[in-house]
């Protein structure tokens, strides 16, 4: 078996708290919570879960992008954060990030030549002429003709700017893309071209991903695992096909009743409200419970641990859970 690849725990992120302006007291908002993961090399990794559960900011996490509160990071068993600049920088290179929207992420002043070429140079350190044997084998994979590399990114179409990310994240040589949203910005034409290719090239480099989306669907395809967030916390994590078939905790029931489907029967009586708890004023016990009609006062005075459930390749934060 693969030695894991990238290793999070006990992975947190608050924003606020202390005292602002005039002495005011600012809320503190715990935008994630304890999160155990480990990613293996050429795997997908998918994350799903409403706007608001934590997802993104657990992905800039796992990427280097934003900085934990508390918890930390291994990479090839390494703690990356507390290495030395050099050793950052190198291990940096291993892990990109895809934006959700690569156009605005796209530096408007620089050709797609320079944008391509600064993670070459400033992570890898190659000289001109491998940078440009680099830049054409980079566009072929993507897809793009070699001319496009002289144009400025408002110059691009919507697929072509998402394909110019996924190329610079690659130019680093990365052994995971951590990708956010990676097609919801795309028309469905679009979606389904830079999903085959991101299939294409997983097999080719032997990339592993973490896939972030709220399109349920879209993760079932692509992924191995699939973990659930929930209120800055995973409730929910097990083999894609075990989990989109089979649910245990109420929130993925939840999630799984909103894809729809033809013929499909809803989970009728599964949620009391669809307002999310306060992150300010988090609730007592289960996060969930304030919207779950199976709740009882154990779920709403203790919180669930994560936790293994009997038989199964599957963990769930639930005292009950759904037996399906």
């Amino acid at each position: 078996m693969s030695a894991t690849l990238l290793t999070a725990s006990n992975l947190t992120r608050h924003y606020g708290g202390g005292r602002g302006w005039l002495g005011r007291r600012k809320p503190l908002i715990q935008a994630v919570q304890g999160v155990d993961l480990s990613i293996q090399p050429g795997a997908t990794l998918g994350i799903v879960g409403e706007s608001g559960c934590g997802k993104s900011t657990l992905a800039r996490m796992l990427a280097g992008l934003d900085q934990p509160s508390a918890g930390h990071l291994l990479l090839h068993g390494n703690s990356w954060p507390d290495q030395s600049r050099s050793e950052r920088k190198r291990l940096h290179s291993q892990i990109q990030y895809v934006f959700q929207d690569s156009l605005s992420a796209l530096n408007p002043r620089k050709t797609i030549r320079a944008i391509l070429e600064a993670p070459m140079e400033h992570l890898l350190g190659m000289k001109r002429n491998d940078r440009y044997t680099r830049l054409q084998a980079l566009m072929e994979a993507v897809g793009l003709r070699p001319e496009l590399l002289e144009r400025y990114p408002h110059e691009l179409s919507g697929g072509q700017a998402q394909r110019i990310g996924i190329a610079r994240a690659l130019a680093a040589q990365p052994q995971l893309l951590v990708l956010d949203e990676p097609v919801s910005a795309l028309d469905v034409s679009i979606q389904a071209q830079v999903l085959n290719l991101l299939q294409d090239l997983q097999q080719r480099f032997r990339l592993a991903y973490v896939f972030i989306s709220h399109d349920l669907a879209v993760v079932e395809a692509i992924s191995e695992v699939v973990a659930v967030m929930y209120f800055g916390r995973i409730v929910e994590q097990a083999p894609a096909d075990k989990l989109f078939k089979s649910p245990k905790h109420p929130y993925t029931r939840l999630l799984l009743d909103s894809i729809p489907l033809p013929g499909k029967k809803g989970l009728q009586g599964e949620c009391e409200t669809i307002e999310l708890p306060d992150p300010a004023a988090p609730p007592q016990g289960c996060p969930f419970a304030p919207r779950c009609a199976n709740a009882r006062d154990k779920c709403r005075h203790e919180q669930p641990r994560l936790r293994p459930m009997e038989g199964e390749e599957r963990i769930a934060a639930c005292h009950f859970p759904v037996v399906f």
